[in-house]
């Protein structure tokens, strides 16, 4: 049977008000069982960011998502400031630093670019993958599972609640298939983006009447 896991949301956004796309999607999440929104903003306005809580919050989970615009290729300021205070020396790496061990970990994203400005012969030249490297890395330093991104692109055009439904909805359906352990983590790793092939990706639910 599988064993339900807790999914730990780190959110970054510091214009949440003028979201089009982030505000929908997380409000679609905020409530699901076993998953804990970590709004970072919200709770930090003055980045004075409280590490034991924080550390707590990793250790009482077992996925971790960075949920965030793709802010210049990279997250917006809090998440880094997260990254270098929480993941410290003796406890997500390094000597004694086995708190993240065998946890997994993702970015959730939201760029106003096309898919195809994010390739070779694109406007912006790298892939996602590519540009993302620096998660990863943290990750894999972290001893975590790292899986492919989640991304959503041409926000600017997602102007409409129907416009972005598609997109919550295959969040949540992401979200639930993590608590209730149906992710499948080997096809996880063949793909681009978690939320290209869902269908793929998340196991289906067991027939309890069988």
């Amino acid at each position: 049977m599988p064993t339900p896991k807790r999914v730990l949301i780190l959110f970054a956004h510091p214009a949440l008000q003028r979201s089009s796309v982030n505000a929908r999607l997380i409000r679609a999440v905020r409530d699901l069982p076993g998953v804990t929104v970590d709004d970072l903003y919200e709770r930090y306005p003055d980045f004075m960011i409280d590490v034991p809580a924080e550390q707590a919050l990793l250790l009482e989970h077992d996925v971790i998502v960075l949920h965030h615009p793709f802010y210049w290729y990279s997250s917006p300021a809090i998440l880094k400031e997260w990254q270098d205070l929480v993941l410290e020396y003796g406890f997500a790496y390094g000597e004694g630093g086995t708190a993240l061990d065998g946890k997994f970990g993702f970015s959730v994203i939201s760029s106003g670019g096309s898919r195809q400005a994010y390739r070779r012969d694109g406007h912006n030249h790298f892939e996602i993958a590519e540009l993302l490297t620096p998660f990863e890395q943290t990750f894999r330093l972290c001893h975590m599972e790292y899986l492919p991104p989640f991304v959503i692109h041409g926000t600017h055009e997602l102007k409409r609640e129907a416009d972005v439904m598609p997109h919550a909805q295959d969040y949540v359906r992401l979200i639930e298939s993590l608590t209730e352990d149906r992710v499948d983590i080997e096809a996880a790793r063949t793909v681009t983006r978690l939320n290209d092939d869902l269908t793929r990706v998340i196991r289906e639910e067991p027939d309890h009447g069988a």
